[in-house]
């Protein structure tokens, strides 16, 4: 078919505006490897936002064999030519985008996808990565010193991430500043339980494995995602507030340390809905797994994860962070005291409401149990440094922190500033410099001398 000369005229034309147009904007360039934390500079990853994850994973104990298929649905934050997503060691067997075939590469710890067309900024798109491997937990000083990641069990796994190892098991955006919702889906041998996130939507028996399908419908950081897998004896209902709960234990456990779980857990949700403001997720819970060698639980979002029957202020402590730290995470690792401290006042609360000490002693207590020439006093707990992130004076400084900012604007300001916290930052991330401004507008006062004397500061402040 030939065009005529008007026609002809008329295409040139067309094809120059589209010239211009597209010259207009910004070419399509890669994202970049890491979200900019300088903690961890490659995690997470730039030219778009996380939205969902499909996670399909298939785990075999007796061989260790994890085979997943991850479908990230995302957001282009620019015009993308590439972009990255962080797993570590596992085989990847291919990779596609929207549905297409795309091209991969890998680089330590970050995989490069290449889509066959460039990914036009605003625009939704969904990579699907199949990938298996025997999956290495995590260890070094970060954590206690502690294995953490994907940890093998006598009868499973036992799932506990932060900070940096979810890319041990399925492939992200691995930082807390790129929350997605989730579908987690979990094969394992019939006569084992899959945990994980949010509500239960299916399970059922086929052939000789159990599958078993769970939905995270809030905002969820990478790190609290969990597939635990082991024999658990699962109660569940709902707290006297109406909160359905669910809590799965190692039967091996059954009758150590004398502790309700179950219980503990449903009080301490319903009181900190009193004073952090309503319970941010679909459920609460626990998972409790005989995994001693990982000395630490960890705030898995909608139902802690505890390696041992742990005590009543364990147990109070990690249902606090469904609020602090999960609910309202960190915009970069340095922020962690909004975490830790928050976590560790909260022990301090519970034990006031329980009558048996007031903030007020065990923040003496916790200042006074240390001489002024202790190393507890050399950490800056608002930037503590990556390897030492999680040292005891996150917890406790921080602690103290919150009780001499009580002490300082009162309880009526106090416990106002808490709850509006959690409301304005909800399903979000937030940081220092935004929590002292929140304060000092609530109070009226200007609070720059205690934080920097507390937070910003190293040495024993003077009381």
């Amino acid at each position: 078919m030939a065009l005529s000369r008007s026609a002809r005229l008329g295409a040139v034309a067309t094809a120059a505006a589209s010239f211009f147009v597209i010259a207009a904007s910004s070419a399509p360039t890669p994202g970049a490897p890491g979200i900019g934390d300088p903690y961890f500079p490659n995690l997470g990853n730039g030219g778009f936002d996380a939205r969902h994850y499909t996670l399909d994973v298939a785990y075999n104990p007796d061989t260790d064999r994890l085979d997943g298929r991850t479908t990230l649905t995302a957001r282009a934050t620019q015009n993308l030519s590439a972009f990255d997503l962080d797993l570590q060691k596992l085989e990847v067997t291919g990779v596609e985008v929207n549905g297409r075939r795309a091209q991969f590469t890998r680089d330590g710890d970050e995989l490069r996808v290449t889509p066959r067309g460039f990914l036009r900024e605003g625009h939704d798109f969904q990579v699907t990565v199949t990938y298996g491997g025997v999956p290495e937990p995590l260890n070094g000083p970060i954590v206690f010193g502690s294995d953490y990641g994907w940890m093998k069990t006598p009868d499973g796994v036992f799932v506990a991430c932060e900070p940096n190892a979810a890319s041990t098991w399925f492939p992200s955006s691995d930082h807390p500043d790129d929350k997605a919702t989730y579908d987690i889906r979990i094969k394992a041998p019939k006569g084992l339980t899959g945990v994980s996130n949010g509500r239960l939507v299916s399970t059922y028996d086929k052939g000789d494995s159990t599958y078993t399908h769970w939905r995270e419908s809030k905002p969820m950081a990478t790190y609290l995602a969990t597939a635990t897998i082991g024999k658990f004896d699962v109660k569940t209902g709902k707290t006297p507030a109406g909160i359905p709960i669910y809590v799965a234990i190692d039967p091996v456990l059954a009758n150590s340390n004398n502790v309700d779980v179950y219980a503990v857990t449903a009080a301490a949700t319903d009181y900190w809905q009193q004073v952090f403001g309503p319970y941010p997720f679909e459920e609460t819970g626990a998972i409790v797994d005989d995994m001693p060698q990982a000395g630490f639980s960890l705030e898995v979002q909608s139902k802690p994860a505890y390696s041992a029957v742990r005590n009543e202020t364990t147990i109070v402590h990690e249902l606090a962070h469904q609020w602090f730290g999960d609910s309202v995470s960190v915009e970069r690792w340095k922020d962690i005291w909004l975490n830790e401290g928050f976590a560790t006042y909260a022990q301090w609360l519970w034990a006031e409401h329980q009558g048996t000490r007031s903030a007020h002693d065990s923040f003496l207590a916790a200042y006074n149990s240390r001489p002024a020439d202790n190393a507890f006093w050399q950490v800056t707990v608002a930037d503590p440094q990556r390897d030492t992130m999680f040292a005891s004076a996150v917890y406790q400084r921080g602690a103290m922190t919150l009780q001499a900012l009580r002490e300082r604007i009162g309880d009526q300001a106090f416990f106002k500033l808490l709850p509006a916290w959690t409301r304005l930052h909800r399903y979000g991330n937030a940081n220092t410099a935004e929590f002292i401004q929140l304060a000092q507008k609530i109070s009226g006062q200007d609070l720059t001398d205690l934080f920097q004397k507390w937070i910003h500061t190293t040495g024993k402040p003077a009381l």
